[in-house]
């Protein structure tokens, strides 16, 4: 048992201050929903100019060709939006490791 603790109730979030807790490279929750969202929203407009363009280019009977654009298109567009969401939440982790550097060499 640690000689500063009073007992085993004690918290280990109340024991540590920010400085003693590692940096984690995991985003906050906020961000990771916030990521969730932005691929969400960019399947969305993928299937629509999928479909839209298939729509404009189609005669007659189009439901199939429709719905493989619209498919494609959300596909395409929620891949591409993955790819930029991971690198934003890479990018961010990597200027709280650097903040907390400075931080860390100015105390």
């Amino acid at each position: 048992m640690h000689p500063t603790l009073p007992g085993p109730s004690r918290l280990y979030a109340e024991c540590v201050t920010d400085n003693d807790r590692p940096l984690s490279a995991l985003p906050s929750p906020a961000a990771r929903v916030a990521a969730f969202v932005a691929i969400l929203i960019g399947g969305l407009a993928g299937g629509l100019i999928g479909f839209t363009l298939v729509k404009l280019q189609c005669t007659g009977e189009c439901a199939t060709p429709k719905g493989i654009g619209a498919l494609s298109g959300a596909l395409i567009a929620a891949g591409g939006m993955s790819v930029v969401a991971v690198l934003v939440l890479r990018a961010v982790g990597e200027w709280r490791q650097v903040e907390q550097r400075e931080r860390a060499g100015r105390s």
